[in-house]
């Protein structure tokens, strides 16, 4: 059985990857699908995404990543997934999170969805809050994988932003 993780991963976090390891162990292939919408600002490129998170998740075999650009139903079908997985961190994302799951489901009934709550250590984690950590000099091990946090910092302390 193959699940689809998709998200902006902007960067990905130590929450992110903590979704990754587990959804790994649950399904043969877990695609992490970085989604490149044109409509929302990014920091980090889509393939820059892409290598924080292989570096991040390398060391799990059935994990594959991929960029996509488009709806989410789209890259759904073209990965041949059988599940779309959503990390959960409180009750707010659950109800946006059911709400779409249930705007895929209503468009294609092959469509189910997995919610995953996130582990408390790394419940408060976001991707802004990392950025904004980076910017001020915050302490980065608490929130991102260790192989991108370099990365990270340069992004912001030479004017990347």
């Amino acid at each position: 059985m193959t699940a689809l993780f998709p998200g902006s991963f902007d960067p990905v976090t130590l929450g992110h990857a903590d979704i990754i390891g587990r959804a790994s162990r649950l399904f043969d292939e877990l695609i992490v699908a970085v989604m490149d919408n044109a409509n929302k600002k990014t920091s980090f490129t889509a393939d820059e995404r892409v290598r924080f998170i292989e570096r991040s998740v390398g060391d799990l075999p059935n994990v594959k990543v991929l960029k996509y650009s488009g709806l989410l139903s789209d890259c759904f079908l073209m990965s041949g997934s059988d599940i779309i997985i959503r990390g959960l961190r409180s009750c707010a994302e659950f109800e946006r999170e059911l709400d779409y799951a249930r705007a895929f489901c209503a468009s294609d009934r092959r469509v189910e969805t997995l919610f995953i709550p996130s582990d408390p250590r790394y419940a408060f984690i976001s991707s802004s809050m990392s950025k904004e950590a980076a910017v001020f000099g915050g302490d980065l091990h608490l929130l991102l994988p260790d192989g991108i946090i370099v990365d990270v910092c340069e992004k912001f302390f030479s004017g990347g932003l």
